[in-house]
């Protein structure tokens, strides 16, 4: 018999270096007004986030983010966001 690993899949915040912040510069931008949604990471997606304030709730942990945070969200990551303050970030997949 074998284990089952269990991974949790935990998002992280932090505040961007200069060169992140440079490199984010030339990625796309999302725009979400205040709301509440589920979604699903397919692929890891990094971002800068520009304007607003979030909270995003998984299993494991509530983090909470806003203007000048640099956010890494797994692949496989399941979670609700709460879009508390209309949302500006530059993103990016993989």
């Amino acid at each position: 018999m074998t284990k089952r690993s269990v991974i949790k899949m935990k998002a992280k915040v932090r505040k961007p270096t200069e060169n992140e912040s440079q490199e984010a510069e030339s990625w796309p931008i999302w725009e979400k007004e205040e709301s509440e949604f589920p979604w699903e990471y397919f692929e890891q997606e990094t971002c800068l986030i520009l304007e607003g304030k979030a909270v995003v709730k998984t299993p494991e942990e509530t983090i909470e983010f806003g203007i000048g945070d640099y956010v890494v969200f797994p692949e496989g990551l399941k979670c609700t966001w709460e879009i508390k303050k209309k949302i500006r970030k530059h993103y990016k997949f993989g």
